[in-house]
């Protein structure tokens, strides 16, 4: 595969930065070079020599989105621009590569195979599976739905980890069930799947290991660090309670990672990862 014929779009977030250090041939964007949501740019731009497109962009604030605004923009970035991008690669016979999330999903039915019908519980949530829905008209296309994010950039573990630096010790919401997805793991299942010419539709793709809540996974992240902080459980009604804006979660988000690994990817447990993950400098940028 001719690196250089590989667009990775919104290549400043956390995995933007991962699939650049794995493909740095590949032409970056972000919204400063090209809009993906305005539909004329995108149809402007030349895409005759990409064979692939990697798309790491989308509006993130899950929260955010719950306001007028970040309604209107999390329809623009998380449908309109994954449209824009299914079009092109309608047109011009490129494999897209698109990044959702178990937010599609309620949380009732985990753990959760492809096929699983949508039922988002907010704005986000509602946006992304609009994108799937545009996604998946496209022939060429590797769809990969992923939970809780760690990588290069602000996220979970280093909240967690300066919180207790900082002599605060957190209480953390101990009935939101998942497993943490590591960017490396996501690069790493983008480049087998590409490699190995797996057959093209939608995968389900996180670290593998046991469903951990919130609160245990930074049990987990003090242990590996090294750090003394205590964490105290509290649920979601009573972490939310008087506070406005804050959208609904899923309760368990958890994949079934089959269909992934039967293209013959080997998912690494989520703890070794994120061992890793703090010996070795948060994809780039110690931690310690």
């Amino acid at each position: 595969m001719n690196t250089g014929q590989i667009v990775i779009t919104g290549c400043n977030g956390q995995l933007g930065r991962a699939l650049q250090a794995r493909y740095p041939d590949a032409v970056a964007l972000d919204i400063d070079e090209l809009d993906i949501a305005d539909a004329e740019a995108v149809a402007a731009f030349d895409w005759s020599d990409i064979r692939f497109v990697l798309n790491a962009a989308g509006y993130t604030n899950v929260n955010g989105a719950e306001t007028p605004a970040g309604r209107l923009a999390a329809w623009r970035g998380n449908a309109q621009a994954v449209a824009n991008l299914a079009q092109v690669a309608l047109a011009r016979t490129i494999t897209l590569v698109h990044i959702s999330t178990d937010y599609v999903f309620d949380g009732t039915r985990a753990p959760y195979a492809e096929e699983a019908e949508f039922a988002p519980l907010g704005v986000y949530g509602a946006s992304k599976a609009a994108g799937d829905v545009a996604v998946g008209l496209v022939p060429r296309r590797y769809l990969l739905r992923t939970s809780w994010v760690i990588g290069d950039g602000k996220n979970f573990v280093r909240t967690m980890l300066d919180l207790a630096r900082r002599g605060v010790n957190p209480a953390v919401v101990s009935d939101q069930i998942g497993r943490p997805t590591f960017t490396a793991e996501l690069v790493r299942a983008i480049d087998h799947l590409l490699a190995t010419r797996a057959a093209h539709g939608t995968y389900h793709l996180s670290n593998s290991g046991p469903p951990v809540s919130w609160a245990d996974f930074t049990r987990e992240i003090y242990f590996r660090a090294g750090l003394p902080a205590t964490v105290t459980d509290i649920t979601t009604a009573a972490y939310q309670a008087g506070t406005s804006g804050v959208a609904p979660r899923p309760p368990d988000s958890s994949f079934n990672l089959a269909k992934i690994q039967a293209t013959g990817f080997v998912s690494r447990d989520w703890r070794p990862a994120l061992a890793d993950y703090l010996a070795g400098g948060c994809d780039g940028t110690r931690c310690r």
